[in-house]
């Protein structure tokens, strides 16, 4: 058996909207974004999710929020998954953030982490999540780093290409966890 992830970032911040890379800081969903956390839970509804994983962040636990207003299915917040710390960093323009990824792969950002270490948070929920919810359908939402993570993770991306491309946004993204036992 596995896990299928649907996996989706949170909805649009008013930081995105202004240019800001947010980090750690909390995040607010702008008009927008709450209207997509709206829709991306019609989008989701009838897709047979078992439970919905979410950053611990404001935005991204607001998004799930909104978008599974019920409680149904239910959702479960996860360290785990926040978003890169940019230290102090967080809150600065997202051009200078951009520029400054390649030099944080493996040397943490001033006062936060690298992105290594989120490949390391993300794998340590990827084994708990295929232990606890084997055969399961899944959705995660988290962040734009989380992705990446994934997709390092799971269909063996290079980190180092990935921090260089823009964020091309779909709406979600389709990840198999396998099981311990096909491993």
């Amino acid at each position: 058996m596995a896990v299928e992830i649907i996996y989706e970032t949170h909805a649009t911040t008013t930081d995105n909207e202004n240019g800001i890379s947010t980090g750690w800081l909390p995040g607010e969903l702008s008009a927008k974004g709450l209207r997509e956390a709206k829709e991306l839970g019609e989008r989701r509804r009838a897709e047979g999710v078992a439970a919905v994983f979410v950053s611990d962040l404001h935005r991204a636990v607001q998004t799930a929020r909104i978008a599974f207003p019920d409680g149904y299915p239910p959702i479960h917040q996860d360290r785990r998954l926040r978003e890169c710390d940019y230290g102090d960093f967080n809150g600065s323009p997202a051009a200078v953030v951009a520029q400054r990824r390649p030099l944080h792969i493996d040397e943490p950002f001033p006062g936060g982490q690298c992105y290594r270490q989120i490949l390391t948070a993300t794998g340590g929920f990827l084994h708990d999540l295929v232990t606890a919810w084997d055969g399961a359908r899944v959705l995660v939402i988290a962040h734009t780093s989380n992705r990446w993570a994934l997709d390092c993770l799971l269909n063996g991306a290079s980190l180092e290409e990935l921090l260089k491309a823009p964020f091309d946004w779909q709406p979600g993204w389709h990840y198999t966890v396998p099981s311990p036992a096909s491993h």
